[in-house]
């Protein structure tokens, strides 16, 4: 069955989600499937985007500070989960997008900030601030100038969708790579013990050349990392990952953590408290779902957490 799965396989390419996608079936030749994802990447694109004027959940930022607005209920139980995430405060925050635009970094006319223009957008930014109601399914953020972004966790939550797609059409095993958004599904057809490799980027080095390597079950993995998108004034270096406690990049001596968890959303929801941590976190891996992490320094020492190495 292994050398079977191995022999057969589709693949397919999309650039959607402003990455590019690629989807990788085994066991089958026939891509009507692909096809149906890439289908569905595009119809959950389009209820999310903050990329375009009109999205579901830009109707709830054009309308920030005067109504709230109902939305269909996938939308609505990603914004609940973002926003019940972001009033944890350990580091996610899916209202900080008007202090990030005020960066920009990565982007043209990155710059850096007055203290003065931090302070004023921060107000913007408070989790507490947005209206909930699980029965009308409406959204209301309470402050004109608030806008909801799901960009840290949208990848996440689409590439479980497509795995739930995958597995009601019988795929035994694929990969989801919604650009560097794994999604592993199914056991390894490469290998007798069904275990992935997956490679650890070199923080250091262009993409693809890695660092360190570990063996997984099947699960998602995430990174987030501050080697790809930066600004340099006067000689000093600001990543792109804002700190929403404070309204500046956030200072760590990570370069970047890759976590392994069951669900892709909570790759990305797991992947933002550990880098923001800096750190392993005492019992973070007690929960079944969370598989392990792996963080990678500025100078290049790899600390494991629940991996054998």
């Amino acid at each position: 069955m292994i050398k079977d799965l191995a022999l057969e396989q589709v693949v397919g390419h999309h650039h959607a989600l402003g990455t590019s996608i690629t989807l990788q079936i085994f066991g089958t030749q026939d891509r009507k499937l692909l096809q149906k994802s890439f289908d569905l990447i595009d119809h959950y694109e389009d209820l999310l985007t903050v990329n375009r004027d009109e999205s579901e959940v830009m109707d709830i930022n054009h309308a920030a500070g005067d109504y709230p607005v109902q939305v269909s209920s996938a939308v609505y139980s990603l914004v609940k989960l973002a926003v019940e995430k972001s009033r944890e405060n350990f580091g996610f925050n899916a209202l900080i997008g008007p202090v990030v635009k005020l960066w920009h970094i990565g982007f043209k006319g990155a710059c850096v900030p007055r203290d003065e223009e931090i302070k004023d957008k921060m107000i913007l930014t408070n989790p507490f601030k947005v209206v909930l109601n699980d029965q009308d399914q409406t959204v209301f953020l309470k402050m004109k100038g608030m806008e909801l972004d799901l960009g840290g966790i949208a990848k996440g939550w689409i590439a479980d969708r497509i795995r739930d797609l995958w597995l009601a059409y019988g795929v035994e095993a694929g990969i989801i790579n919604l650009g560097g958004n794994i999604l592993l599904v199914g056991d390894s057809p490469k290998r007798v013990n069904g275990q992935w490799m997956i490679g650890i980027q070199d923080p250091k080095e262009p993409r693809g050349d890695n660092i360190a390597s570990v063996m997984v079950p099947q699960c998602s993995a995430v990174t987030s990392g501050t080697y790809e998108r930066y600004l340099v004034v006067d000689g000093h270096k600001y990543h792109h990952l804002i700190d929403p406690r404070t309204g500046y990049p956030v200072k760590t001596d990570l370069a970047g953590v890759t976590t392994f968890t069951r669900y892709s959303v909570e790759a990305e929801i797991e992947c933002k408290r550990l880098f923001f941590a800096g750190h392993p976190m005492k019992g973070w891996h007690d929960d079944p779902d969370r598989i392990g992490a792996v963080f990678v320094y500025n100078d290049e020492h790899v600390e494991y957490d629940n991996f054998d190495q």
